[in-house]
């Protein structure tokens, strides 16, 4: 079981959860040396306002089964940009065009990206076959 109290740990856990659930281009950003708000932003994309709701809705709920829960959140009444506070880690869920306008990945540009390669070795199939 992963380490929620740890900062990273908790944007990987979230990025898996948005990627389980289809969201697009999961970014996170360690952005800890860059300002005091955070140590974390998580950035993705749903294809709908009903989709980036219901990513958020999804974060939410899985983090809460683990008994963390966001300090606010903002943006359930448009859909278009849905903000989670969780102290350590800010997650952002947009509908493309509203991520393409604000454009957060090109904001913190200094921020330094933080490799999801194991989302996609926890997602591969396993090759091993029963004997």
């Amino acid at each position: 079981m992963e380490n929620l109290k740890d900062p990273r740990a908790l944007a990987v856990a979230i990025a898996k959860i948005l990627d389980a659930k289809k969201a697009e281009s999961v970014r996170v950003l360690k952005v800890r040396d860059l300002t005091a708000l955070t140590d974390y932003f998580v950035i993705a994309s749903g294809t709908s306002t009903t989709h980036t709701a219901a990513l958020a809705d999804e974060v939410e709920f899985q983090l809460g089964e683990k008994g963390v829960k966001p300090l606010s959140s903002e943006g359930f009444d448009s859909k278009n940009w849905v903000l989670l506070d969780y102290g350590s880690v800010i997650v952002h869920v947009f509908v493309p065009n509203t991520r393409t306008y604000y454009d957060l990945e090109h904001l913190w540009a200094d921020g330094e990206p933080v490799e999801l390669s194991e989302l996609e070795a926890a997602e591969a199939p396993k090759t091993d076959k029963p004997e």
